[in-house]
């Protein structure tokens, strides 16, 4: 099974109760160069990552077209997120980083893609770096499946993709996670 069918099968099913309790407030589909969590060179390491993972294609979006990188920075910048999770994050960008330099010469933003490839196939043998990868691909797929308003899929394009009906009632902007309960 190829990736992409893999991941239009499961996605929704696997995913939805993560959605259920979103971990970002953010309104609109923006893409800073950097973010409220994450540094400039932070934001384009894990840019990079993302878009390797999980990159756009013909008939389907990929981690740029559904914000990935602008939802996970919301996420990390929530004030109730887990520090541990955001600790691990951030020192997974650290460990890619040395890497790259050390045997590339350069971020790991700026290698080409093959060589992003080898890299991230030895970091992802081991347990940590498969784990760090898994938790990255996990916001991918979260940034796909969020409604618009928490800052990943703008326009809905992973639903869409998806064939997905979001329902009704959607949030508006003052019910959503992060708002409510604020005047």
């Amino acid at each position: 099974m190829k990736r992409r069918a893999f991941l239009k099968a499961g996605s929704l099913a696997a995913f939805s109760p993560a959605l259920a309790s979103a971990h970002a407030a953010g309104t609109g589909a923006e893409r800073p160069l950097s973010g409220r969590a994450l540094k400039r060179t932070q934001w384009s390491i894990i840019e990079a990552v993302q878009d390797h993972l999980l990159p756009s294609e013909s008939d389907a979006p990929g981690s740029r077209d559904v914000n990935a990188t602008a939802y996970l920075d919301r996420t990390l910048a929530d004030p109730k997120f887990d520090p541990d999770v955001k600790g691990f994050i951030l020192k997974g960008i650290g460990w890619l980083e040395e890497i790259s330099q050390q045997e590339e010469g350069q971020s790991f933003a700026e290698v080409e893609p093959a060589k992003r490839e080898d890299l991230l196939r030895r970091i992802a043998d081991s347990g940590v770096g498969e784990r760090w990868l898994s938790t990255l691909i996990t916001y991918c797929l979260e940034a796909m499946l969020a409604d618009p308003l928490y800052g990943g899929n703008p326009g809905g394009v992973g639903w869409k993709w998806l064939e997905h009906d979001p329902g009704k009632p959607r949030p508006t902007p003052d019910k959503i996670y992060g708002r409510l309960g604020k005047a």
